[in-house]
């Protein structure tokens, strides 16, 4: 008995180390590892509109969440235990609100973050999709920034398949739009199980030869020494600054995942301490002459350790824009939708291009 209990225990060890082992180099072999610049798809570029100086616009950003983190939800990456949807029923629900939300606000131009396709987590929704027919006026571009065929944790209730990424609708007539793969990786094999952040680059023809360049970013998260961020900001300076000399008009926008500048998260009360990822913006960026345009008296963001009840959660502003001098901002506000069905509120900002 004592030698088959050996062997069985000696054959459960081998066939766990043959399990991980084939996940190890499953995940290695089938990591997505785009190119530093990819072309992508405009979707419906039929729009012949083209901005003119003087003319108003409005962008609108919003990180949906997958759908997924509504008020009720909680997260496993920020202290909770969730790590998916967490029904079919609520993904259909969230996203018919968000999509609700965008048609409504008829802004010119969407910036999205975290939108699902075919991912466990939002039930294999193909959440690109699904907006784009609800704004089947606008074209699109989408450029994944997860792509994972399986996420083990937790363990008890995985996050499963990943595939997600970014998203930009326009009413403007777009000359190219392109994914630029950003520095700053974790080490194998965390970052084969990890986001490969980008932002997507939109080009849009100005009446008087220049361009609006518009960036669609995500930044990281959970980067605990600020290594990783710090390598995505000096990567993103040097873009604008190359923008910059060539005279075109630059915003940028999306989720910063820093509390951005001008901005005070002790504003909105709460009952929680200052959540370890979230970093103030570094002093040390430099981008002189341009402008933030962020709503500091509206929450963009909630921690997602537990389920959002107000005057608990601690919450900051992360979603907003950067512009360059030549564009001129004439408002900015956050829509606070109480984090009814994503865990982030929308921000509209109306510009001007000088």
């Amino acid at each position: 008995m004592k030698k088959i209990l050996i062997r069985l225990g000696v054959g459960i060890v081998l066939f766990s180390l043959l399990l991980v082992s084939g996940f190890l180099i499953t995940i290695t072999v089938t990591d997505y590892v785009p190119e530093e610049i990819v072309e992508l798809d405009i979707i419906n570029n039929l729009a012949e509109r083209t901005l003119g100086t003087g003319e108003s616009f409005t962008i609108t950003s919003f990180n949906i969440g997958y759908a997924g983190l509504d008020r009720n939800q909680d997260f496993f990456m920020d202290g909770g235990t969730a790590s998916r949807s967490s029904s079919d029923m609520q993904t259909r629900t969230n996203l018919a609100s968000i999509t609700a939300f965008l048609s409504a606000a008829a802004s010119d131009i969407y910036m999205l973050q975290e939108v699902d396709r075919n991912s466990s987590r939002s039930f294999y929704m193909d959440q690109a999709d699904a907006i784009s027919q609800a704004l089947n006026s606008y074209s699109y571009a989408f450029a994944y920034n997860y792509k994972v065929a399986w996420v083990p944790v937790p363990l008890l209730d995985p996050m499963g398949k990943a595939y997600s990424g970014l998203m930009t609708l326009s009413m403007l007539s777009s000359t190219s739009a392109r994914r630029f793969d950003l520095p700053g990786k974790e080490s194998w094999p965390l970052q084969q199980l990890d986001l490969d952040r980008a932002f997507i680059e939109s080009r849009f023809p100005v009446d008087n030869g220049k361009e609006l360049v518009l960036v669609n970013l995500h930044l990281s998260a959970f980067d605990k020494e600020g290594y990783i961020r710090e390598q995505q900001l000096a990567y993103l300076s040097s873009y604008m600054k190359q923008e910059e000399a060539r005279g075109n008009y630059l915003v940028i926008g999306g989720d910063w995942n820093h509390s951005l500048p001008g901005t005070d998260p002790s504003t909105f009360p709460t009952s929680q301490q200052w959540p370890e990822w979230l970093q103030p913006f570094p002093e040390s960026f430099q981008s002189p002459g341009f402008q933030w345009a962020t709503d500091p008296l509206t929450p963009t963001v909630r921690t997602l350790d537990v389920a959002y009840t107000e005057g608990v959660n601690f919450q900051a502003v992360i979603d907003g824009f950067l512009v360059s001098p030549n564009v001129e901002i004439i408002s900015v506000q956050t829509t606070p939708l109480g984090y009814e069905h994503s865990d982030h509120n929308p921000v509209t900002v109306e510009l001007k291009l000088k």
